[in-house]
């Protein structure tokens, strides 16, 4: 896996949390901490002892997006290849993170606009803090706002209408309109955000991890489904699990007057 020193991992138990440190420039996203949250994505989607993961950012920001300087300014100028290979790797990173079927909480600390608000809108659940805002402001720059799945993820979370002012107007949607429209799960005052999110993280943790692993895999797969499809491939995917040694323990454990022990089988 890439690592990227703006790119810090922390453990605790099977909580993992992911801090973007470059505070000094809002944490924008460089080349490299693209790669290393792309390559961080697929790992812990692959590791059976994580079992829910915080994206959060240090000092007063989030995520800034991607950085003018060290981003945009270096693509001025570069072929054709060198520019849709970065924007491949944008993009890989949020296949990656709806692809990892761990639960993702997005504590948005601060700033948060650009790639950064893609992060947050692919995460499963986001916190933001109450004087801060998300920008999808790609168009403002004279980009499509369509950047990095945002166009797919947008009408999918708040609908086409409000998906197509966001986008195309590029302005900041305030922390009380986030939480009103449903962009945003929670607000906090910004020193209580990451609590709000381990709060959030310890009631996924007391939670049997497969089922909450299918869950996430049900919730993709069926945005493309008719109805039909999608009761069918419920049907299967619950007849599984009924089968599985979690939901035996929770009929053991109710049975025995006991807390469970889930243990992701």
């Amino acid at each position: 896996m890439n690592t990227d020193p703006a790119v810090v991992v922390t453990r605790d138990g099977g909580l993992v949390t992911v801090t973007l440190t470059r505070p000094e420039r809002l944490n924008a996203l460089t080349f490299g901490s693209y790669r290393a949250l792309a390559d961080f994505f697929v790992a812990e989607g692959a590791n059976d002892a994580t079992r829910a993961i915080i994206v959060t950012g240090s000092g007063k920001a989030f995520c800034s997006g991607g950085d003018v300087k060290e981003i945009i300014g270096a693509l001025r100028g570069a072929d054709m290849r060198t520019t849709l290979e970065f924007a491949w790797l944008t993009g890989e990173l949020i296949r990656n993170m709806r692809r990892c079927d761990k639960p993702i909480i997005a504590a948005i600390n601060g700033a948060c606009a650009g790639a950064g608000a893609v992060i947050a809108a692919a995460s499963d659940f986001r916190i933001l803090a109450e004087g801060a805002g998300i920008s999808f402001l790609f168009s403002k720059v004279g980009l499509t706002g369509a950047d990095m799945g945002a166009a797919w993820l947008l009408p999918r979370l708040i609908g086409q209408a409000r998906a197509t002012e966001i986008l195309m107007l590029g302005e900041k949607v305030d922390a009380a309109r986030a939480l009103d429209m449903g962009l945003v799960n929670e607000t906090a005052p910004a020193a209580e955000v990451l609590a709000a999110s381990w709060r959030l993280a310890e009631k996924l943790l007391a939670l049997p991890p497969l089922a909450l692993r299918v869950t996430k895999r049900m919730l993709n797969n069926e945005w493309n489904m008719d109805l039909d499809s999608a009761i069918e491939s419920e049907a299967q995917a619950q007849a599984l699990l009924m089968l599985g040694r979690d939901h035996t323990e929770f009929f053991e454990a109710f049975m025995g007057k006991r807390p469970p022990r889930f243990e992701g089988r």
